[in-house]
């Protein structure tokens, strides 16, 4: 977890992503949801190199409701150094139009904050 502001959630991953990873970002969104009415998000990922599968399921049914609250989520910045990542991004940002993302690369990560903090 980066420090920022109460309703903007930043994190940065690298390597595996594990349930303990996704259970600590999940615990953090749902605090910020119940008193921000937008919650902004930053991600930052590094060589990403898979997800563990060990408590994906718990993960996806506890992601399941945020579907409903889909407008609480305002700006969402991606800093990826895959390329990959980028392209989901992307993709997600295209179902989900009513959500501002924006993807930026490594090199950017100063403005990508900015941006989700409403700085920029």
């Amino acid at each position: 977890m980066i420090e920022t502001p109460d309703d903007v959630l930043a994190v940065r991953i690298a390597g595996k992503i594990t349930g303990e990873d996704l259970r600590d970002i999940m615990d953090r969104l749902d605090v910020m949801m119940a008193v921000n009415s937008k919650v902004h998000v930053y991600a930052e990922t590094s060589a990403i190199d898979g997800i563990e599968i060990a408590g994906l399921a718990a993960h996806i049914a506890r992601a399941t409701p945020l579907l409903g609250k889909l407008g609480h989520f305002g700006r969402v910045a991606v800093v990826a150094d895959q390329a990959w990542i980028r392209i989901l991004t992307r993709i997600e940002s295209a179902i989900l139009p009513h959500i501002s993302y924006r993807v930026f690369e490594p090199g950017q990560r100063d403005a990508a904050l900015a941006w989700v903090k409403g700085a920029a």
